[in-house]
């Protein structure tokens, strides 16, 4: 459609999760006509996040150091591991400020379709942290979709010989939301998981 390397970088822009072609031509152009865009600043900083960030060798979860900064806070609740998928998840569930517990980070979910099994997640990992007895609860904050459902249902049946809580992240109705709205599995699980008033 354009000239050469404007072309070049609608493409590389585009292939970007979440891009698609008209926000990859709209991001190129305000490179392009923005000048006070510090693309020597962007360039950088991708080098350096390729070059110095990895993933905690305890949990999974992105870090710049060996281990992570919620695996080295003193303050965390020792006790209690919640499991997600992604990094992503982590700083969703940090966002909340209501868990102060350690995470663990599997690198995705079971997915035969897509050829991902149990071990090419990060499983092996989670059984060896609770090996010593320290944790007694396990959440399983996998989404909420057959993937996530069948790695909850998975690590469920093989943490269930141990003398640990399995517990899973309630699913319902959206604050907000309408009834009417609502598919059945959700209205589903909001009467299931129904608290008293």
């Amino acid at each position: 459609m354009y000239d050469g390397i404007v072309q070049e970088l609608i493409d590389e822009l585009g292939r970007l999760p979440g891009v698609g072609p008209k926000s990859a031509q709209r991001i190129a152009f305000h490179i392009l006509q923005t000048p006070s865009f510090d693309v020597s600043r962007l360039s950088d900083l991708l080098r350096d996040v390729r070059e110095r960030v990895k993933f905690c060798e305890r949990c999974g979860n992105v870090s710049e150091s060996e281990v992570c900064g919620i695996c080295r806070d003193p303050r965390r609740e020792q006790t209690v591991i919640c499991v997600v998928e992604d990094a992503k998840d982590v700083a969703a569930i940090e966002r909340t400020r209501e868990f102060r517990g350690l995470y663990h980070v599997l690198g995705g979910a079971i997915s035969p379709i897509a050829g991902v099994g149990p071990d090419n997640l990060r499983i092996r990992e989670l059984m060896s942290r609770l090996a010593d007895g320290t944790v007694q609860e396990i959440i399983l904050a996998t989404n909420p979709n057959l993937e996530g459902e069948a790695t909850a249902a998975y690590l469920s049946r093989l943490m269930a010989s141990m003398d640990i809580a399995v517990t899973r992240l309630a699913s319902g109705l959206p604050v907000g939301g309408d009834l009417e709205y609502a598919d059945e599995v959700t209205l589903g699980r909001a009467f299931a998981g129904r608290r008293s008033a």
